[in-house]
């Protein structure tokens, strides 16, 4: 009597039932087979997600992609060679169990008569589970009454509870003979795991001819154990290799960012205005070549720079020398002129308008050669601030006072507000907003004074029509007229230029806009002690001069 055990080729059918390995049954072809069924969703690997991290460095950028290849790299290898060597380990095992389990069915239970006692049952079943495999065993059969009897090698570690139903389903099916199955009943088992999680290997297939059927129950628990420890190793292998690409990823980043950022402080200082630095360049690779583009660049900047220093000195120097060629000249003509205005009443009526034109043209070009050499000091950098403790409301008074402008202007200032500036340049940028807005605006022009924290406010309003807005981003440009048809005004287009740079030179502002009410407001801020922009080189008086310029110039 032959135990039904698929012998087909030798082969075995599983069936579907949870299995904690995932393990992928070998069956050679021509066995018949059970699906393996999963008792959830197979798993990759945990992705980490980088949230709310803004990685700015590219030190840490090539870090973290090292970082990555190596984990994916290492994760991919760890969980192939797992995969790959839990096939092995359980397979070999599950196979040892089952070829032992089939034989002794066919040598021990077969041997049973075909109604045996529940005794005879029992001592098969603890014969059988002896063997080297060390399984328990339950066989399952009739006895001479047609009672069914059960025998089992352990009865409170294997019952027949324990046998899953679609197994008992499967063994005691009974398959029609064909040409591609020769036996009526096969060996299928499936690997599960009890409510402690330990797994289990459950077989079983029947004898041929009215024998017992037989099932066996091998705990998985030794293979589990060393598929953790394997895992473990794996995971520490991984681990390693992260570390170890980290190190080669700040190895790398350090030999390719160098150059980089020698590249960074060499584009810094040439910034700040150092034109002269340089790289120093080595091998031929793509950042040497770059290193190389770099030192072309900055020889033709500096080169260019140069160039354009020099004419501007050239213009810078021709412009002061000029305005001092003309001042001379201008001097005596200014004595002349003032002589011929003090006659002018005697002169001839068809002289007098001459001369009254020559006298004004002459005082418009002396105001013009004081301009043009004050503007010369300001791009020259020798402007210098020779400070003092200023009252500003009677700074004010006597700037309109000296200009007889105290009947047009309407001055809004307490008394006692004090500031320690330059008292000529103050005077001179107010002399030129206020007569810019007596000139342009229309009386009365309102001065207001105010303090604000360690600032000091003043606006100068007029009642104007107010500054036409394609004009408003251009009224501190020198030489810029508002109207293209009145090139020749009695302004030389450099005063509110210069009450700007007197301004800067103060670490002041002045800002240009038109009143709601109607009119422009020019409002100048200027810190109460402006003694942080003095600067006193070695060897130089900081207060002193060369020339002086001051008066009204718009």
């Amino acid at each position: 009597m032959r135990a039904a055990a698929a012998r087909q080729g030798g082969g075995r059918a599983v069936l579907a039932d949870p299995d904690p390995y995932r393990a992928r049954s070998r069956l050679p072809a021509g066995h018949a087979s059970v699906t393996e069924a999963s008792d959830g969703k197979r798993r990759g690997p945990t992705r980490r997600v980088l949230a709310g991290l803004r990685l700015t460095s590219l030190r840490l950028r090539l870090v973290v992609v090292f970082g990555l290849v190596a984990l994916t790299a290492a994760v991919s290898a760890s969980g192939i060679a797992y995969w790959l060597n839990r096939e092995a380990v359980l397979t070999r095992t599950q196979d040892a169990a089952l070829n032992d389990f089939e034989e002794e069915m066919q040598n021990r239970a077969g041997s049973l008569p075909p109604r045996p006692t529940q005794d005879d049952l029992e001592a098969t079943a603890v014969r059988m589970s002896q063997s080297s495999q060390r399984y328990s065993v339950l066989l399952i059969g009739e006895d001479p009454d047609g009672k069914t009897v059960v025998g089992n090698s352990d009865l409170d570690s294997f019952t027949l509870t324990d046998v899953p139903k679609s197994l008992q389903k499967a063994v005691n099916e009974k398959r029609p003979l064909e040409k591609g199955n020769k036996d009526e009943y096969h060996l299928f088992w499936q690997r599960k795991t009890d409510t402690g999680g330990t797994p289990f290997l459950v077989g079983g297939t029947r004898v041929m001819g009215g024998g017992p059927t037989g099932y066996m129950l091998k705990s998985l628990e030794p293979e589990s154990e060393d598929l953790g420890s394997l895992a473990w190793s794996l995971g520490i292998a991984t681990g390693l290799a992260l570390i170890g690409a980290a190190l080669l990823a700040q190895a790398a980043a350090t030999t390719v960012l160098k150059p980089v950022h020698r590249l960074g402080v060499a584009a810094r200082r040439l910034g700040e205005g150092k034109l002269d630095t340089r790289l120093r360049v080595s091998g031929t690779d793509e950042l040497a070549e770059l290193s190389r583009t770099f030192n072309r660049t900055a020889e033709n900047l500096e080169k260019k720079v140069a160039d354009m220093s020099s004419r501007e000195e050239s213009s810078r120097r021709f412009v002061a020398d000029m305005s001092h060629e003309l001042r001379t000249p201008l001097t005596a003509i200014t004595a002349v002129t003032e002589v011929l205005e003090e006659e002018a009443d005697s002169l001839d009526p068809m002289i007098e308008p001459a001369v009254r034109l020559v006298v004004s043209e002459t005082r418009r070009l002396n105001d013009l050669v004081e301009n043009l050499m004050e503007v010369t000091r300001f791009d020259a950098g020798t402007a210098r601030l020779v400070l003092d403790d200023v009252d500003i409301a009677d700074q004010i008074t006597a700037c309109i006072d000296t200009r007889a402008w105290l009947d047009a202007v309407d001055l809004d200032a307490e008394r006692g507000i004090t500031a320690r500036l330059d008292p000529r340049r103050l005077d001179v940028v107010l002399a030129n907003l206020i007569g810019n807005a007596l000139k342009h605006g229309g009386s009365p022009v309102r001065v207001q004074v105010r303090v604000d924290g360690d600032d000091l406010l003043i606006r100068v309003r007029d009642h104007g029509p107010g500054i036409p807005e394609e004009v408003l981003p251009h009224v501190f440009d020198r030489f810029y007229k508002a109207s293209a048809s009145r090139p020749r005004s009695e302004g030389s287009g450099l005063g509110l230029s210069i009450a700007l740079e007197n301004a800067h030179i103060h670490g002041g502002e002045i800002t240009a806009e038109n009143s709601a009410e109607g009119g422009a407001v020019f409002t100048l801020r200027l810190p109460r002690d402006a003694s942080h922009m003095v600067e006193r080189p070695a060897g130089e008086d900081a207060g002193e001069e060369s020339e002086e310029s001051s008066g009204v110039s718009s």
